[in-house]
């Protein structure tokens, strides 16, 4: 067993979980995208396209959101949210996974689904567009 004097105790206290973690580097966009996947893939429910994105104004398009949207979900993990992810928004979301306007829109948007999104088909694509950004961009 360890002692330790007051003054220790409360300096090590005095650590708050912002402090910890600032000394972490911030994940990267590959890792970000992983993890939304791995969410998906353990997620046993249902998930959501979002509905007609291309329609809806910038200002609409950036306050979309479901409750059982794929970003509702990543926005309850604590891992992202202690990363910066604040809320389910289309537009906060595609800011924070650093998903291009295509990207997202072929993502979450319910015309490329044909009302059939399932958690593992929307991690499949997570996952490409983690592992190649390049073609990802290309890809309809």
């Amino acid at each position: 067993m360890e002692l330790k004097t007051r003054d220790q105790i409360d300096a090590m206290a005095a650590t708050s979980p912002a402090d910890t973690h600032a000394a972490r580097p911030a994940m990267t966009r590959r890792a970000k995208l992983e993890r939304w996947a791995a969410l998906l893939d353990a997620h046993s429910g249902c998930v959501r396209p979002l509905r007609g994105i291309e329609f809806l104004s910038p200002d609409q398009r950036a306050s979309l959101r479901s409750a059982d949207s794929p970003l509702a979900l990543a926005a309850s993990d604590p891992v992202l949210r202690a990363e910066g992810l604040r809320n389910d928004a289309f537009g906060h979301g595609s800011r924070f996974f650093e998903l291009t306007s295509g990207e997202a829109h072929r993502l979450l948007c319910d015309c490329h689904y044909g009302g059939r999104m399932t958690p593992k088909e929307l991690a499949f694509r997570l996952r490409f567009v983690a592992r190649h950004p390049i073609l990802s961009r290309f890809i309809g």
